[in-house]
């Protein structure tokens, strides 16, 4: 799709109901809209209609900054309906957090500067200064804020403040190591992205790869997902394996899991920035 071309999209879920796709799109079509992607899912189980439309602005008739009301007025309203309406034009700021390891930040970094995602980064934040040379070398500041059990929550308000300044739409924890509080979370419900690795069996503690090792694991894994209360527990948005073998070295093992990581992040990244994401009971529906 041609990235210039005012579009809007709209996520929505509600009851299942007879009728509902038909309503939506003669409403955007009654009102001179190009339907450009449209997908559905029905959760039979919970009796849930779940939807994606994107079209075309350019000849339509509603404002854009009507759009939210009159659909509301017109369709929402007569189905109960849960929905956001997104505008291409209002570009998401993500902010990244980062700690040590710098694999996923390159990989982000990357993908930002070659103009693979329509996303601005306007910060990155860190409880450490080594990454900082790295970041300043793409022309994005960066903050360093050390946690210690004492300042936590002092650095923590800091850092919303940061972001609040800089109108964050969503936060990236690229292997950031430190556990966000109920506090931060909150600010940003469904909005602050995780990656770790997900071992088959897990393994745990600090040195993870050296434990699936010793194990003889035939298969390592990484899992993003949103950050909740509940720690490694959040809705899952991408997850993706890759095989082991005898041959395989330590060494070998974090190269392949780091290459994993960074896949899995960018997509969920991708996901969230194309508006592909609706989050229903802690489950996520990604639309393709």
């Amino acid at each position: 799709m041609n990235t210039t071309v005012s579009t809007a999209t709209i996520l929505m879920h509600c009851r299942d109901q007879r009728g509902i796709v038909a309503k939506v799109t003669e409403f955007i079509q009654n009102n001179h809209g190009n339907i450009l992607q449209l997908d559905q899912h029905v959760d039979h189980e919970d009796g849930q209609f779940f939807m994606r439309i994107q079209w075309d602005l350019s000849e339509f008739i509603i404002p854009k900054n009507k759009i939210q009301d009159y659909f509301q007025t017109l369709i929402a309203s007569s189905y109960d309906m849960e929905f956001k309406i997104y505008l291409s034009e209002d570009k998401p700021r993500m902010a990244l957090f980062v700690s040590k390891m710098d694999h996923c930040l390159f990989d982000i970094l990357a993908r930002y500067q070659s103009k693979e995602w329509e996303v601005e980064i306007p910060l990155v934040i860190s409880n450490h200064e080594d990454m900082r040379k790295v970041v300043e070398q793409f022309g994005i500041p960066y903050y360093c804020f050390p946690i210690t059990k004492e300042n936590k929550a002092e650095q923590e308000a800091k850092e919303l403040k940061l972001l609040e300044d800089n109108d964050i739409s969503f936060v990236v924890l690229a292997r950031y190591m430190q556990v966000v509080s109920e506090d931060f979370i909150n600010h940003y419900p469904n909005k602050i992205i995780n990656i770790h690795h997900s071992f088959l069996p897990a393994f745990t503690g600090a040195k993870p790869y050296h434990a699936a090792f010793k194990r003889g694991v035939k298969i390592i894994g990484a899992t993003s997902h949103y950050v909740t209360t509940d720690l490694d527990e959040g809705p899952i948005i991408e997850q993706d394996v890759t095989r082991i073998t005898h041959r395989d070295t330590i060494d070998s093992l974090v190269l392949k899991g780091r290459d994993l990581e960074k896949i899995v992040l960018s997509r969920a990244i991708r996901y969230h920035i194309q508006r592909r994401i609706l989050v229903y009971n802690n489950k996520t529906i990604v639309f393709g």
